[in-house]
């Protein structure tokens, strides 16, 4: 933090005051003294290089300190939401085996296994609840290679998956983004994302690394598109970054204050944002440059490409560009060979210095996702397969288009959910879509598809919207559920929380349509 030095008295982070009322401001100077006080507290544990610690808290300056006072002590940091329900919080505790786990002063939470340390911490320092196991250190220097972090997310078997980040690559990784010049020093960052998304550290790093300014949104203004925006206001942000849920209601009930904002940038991740919804937003702040974010945790992000503005009444699909500086993306087929012709779908395999160090205590999980460079297995070189598929256009641009395993069978064809997805966003008046399977009362899965209509269109026929499916779909191709929401429900990370969807069919669906 180069601006410690620079710009002491600038504000590092703004956050919500707490009497909930107002903004805080907290200095880059003040912010190194907590850091300093953390990083105390902590080496006085007697924690050795590479013990891990889970800090549950929303976006803060606290939390922020404490993250980087776990760094320099080379100290991982596994962070969880206090959103996050009890039993997954315990799942996480016992794959990473912490040997510390902090809440903020406010915190309620209990039940923490006896074999792991608790503290909690506040802007006057830690406050120790159960002191660390005594152990014996085995380690004197922190070391580029070693973990910064592991985010943990859904897994496959049903328990969270935890991706580590080495120093050196959280290093690289900012170094490039930086030189992208998406933010400047002048600039106030809003972070929408949980601390546990690393979506979130993405944007602390980007902020603090650029000398500018992080805005924390509590996480409960999200849910108020009037309250949202002011706080944006009363903080002052510039940019606004989040998955594209968040401007959903805003779109809705407070264009005219989301137009006034007068924001500089908004920059989003994790899902498509629907073209209806861009174009609404790109006529109420048309001087809003827009970033479309893709990557994955594996390496934080990925690319970082312009939103055309205005987009074009033909654009069917955004494009997510090249990799950032220093990384690179290739497509491969189902053999590992490359695929270079444009319009041909291929999975996407990043390179670059930016990759995770591998899958916690999953062995078998890193060998699938870290492979050798299929262009130069001889190398010893490892690349990470995405698992995204994707086509080139004709200027060797990225255009993703689904997850490799979205791909299903139904009746012994196959099927690509976000074909069915992007076929239902073609009716007149949806804003999203979302298509997926449930298990059926037969052998074969139903296929079944939720949709939001934009504001003041009157929701659809069923049977009108199957009809529009059949036009360009085989049979096996059309949802034979079809349900139309007031809006899509989401999970903590603001991605589409597809067990609430599969929860509304609490019978072996079949069509009801009217």
């Amino acid at each position: 933090m180069g601006a410690c030095e620079a710009t002491p008295d600038k504000p590092a982070v703004i956050e919500l005051a707490d009497t909930g009322d107002g903004v805080a401001t907290t200095s880059y100077a003040q912010l190194r003294e907590r850091v300093e006080t953390y990083e105390d507290a902590l080496a006085d544990l007697g924690l050795d290089v590479g013990d891990r610690v889970v800090l549950e808290s929303d976006t803060s300056a606290s939390a922020i300190a404490l993250y980087l006072a776990c760094c320099l002590l080379g100290l991982p940091f596994v962070p969880v939401s206090p959103e996050t329900p009890t039993k997954r919080l315990l799942s996480i505790i016992d794959s990473a085996r912490p040997a510390l786990y902090l809440q903020t002063e406010r915190g309620g939470r209990d039940g923490i296994p006896p074999e792991v340390g608790t503290a909690r911490f506040g802007p006057d320092g830690l406050t120790v609840g159960r002191a660390p196991q005594p152990r014996i250190r085995h380690r004197r220097e922190v070391v580029p290679t070693d973990p910064a972090y592991i985010i943990f997310t859904s897994g496959t078997t049903g328990r969270p998956k935890g991706v580590v980040m080495s120093h050196r690559a959280n290093t690289a990784f900012f170094r490039a983004v930086l030189g992208l010049g998406l933010i400047a020093p002048d600039d106030r960052v809003a972070t929408t994302s949980p601390l546990q998304f690393d979506f979130s550290l993405l944007d602390i790093g980007m902020a603090l690394g650029a000398g500018a300014t992080v805005v924390a949104v509590p996480r409960d203004r999200l849910r108020w598109p009037r309250r949202f925006l002011g706080f944006l206001r009363d903080a002052g942000a510039t940019h606004v970054h989040g998955v594209p849920s968040i401007w959903r209601p805003v779109l809705r009930t407070e264009p005219d204050a989301l137009a006034e904002l007068g924001l500089r940038g908004v920059l989003f991740c994790g899902e498509e944002f629907p073209l209806a919804e861009l174009r609404r937003f790109q006529a109420l702040s048309p001087s809003t440059r827009i970033i479309n974010c893709y990557g994955a945790t594996e390496s934080m992000a990925c690319s970082f490409t312009d939103v055309p503005n205005p987009l074009p009444e033909d654009l069917e699909r955004l494009s997510i560009g090249f990799a950032h500086p220093g990384a690179e993306l290739m497509l491969a087929d189902e053999r590992g060979r490359p695929v270079t012709r444009p319009g041909v779908v291929g999975e996407m395999y990043l390179r670059g210095p930016s990759l995770f160090s591998g899958y916690w205590n999953d062995p078998d999980a890193t060998r699938a996702a870290l492979v050798p460079d299929p262009l130069n297995p001889a190398s010893g070189q490892i690349v990470f397969r995405t698992g995204d598929l994707a086509h080139q256009g004709p200027d060797g641009a990225m255009y993703f288009r689904s997850r490799a395993d979205s791909q299903v069978q139904i009746r012994g064809n196959r099927v690509e959910l976000a074909e069915v997805r992007r076929r239902l966003m073609d009716f007149p008046g949806i804003a999203d879509a979302v298509a997926m399977v449930v298990p059926g009362s037969g052998a074969d899965p139903v296929l079944c598809a939720f949709a939001v209509m934009e504001r003041g269109i009157p929701e659809p026929g069923r049977r009108e919207l199957r009809a529009h499916c059949a036009e360009a779909l085989p049979d096996y191709m059309v949802p034979q559920e079809l349900q139309v929401l007031e809006e899509l429900p989401v999970t903590e990370n603001g991605k589409v929380d597809r067990a609430v969807l599969a929860a509304r069919l609490t019978t072996p669906p079949s069509f009801r349509g009217r």
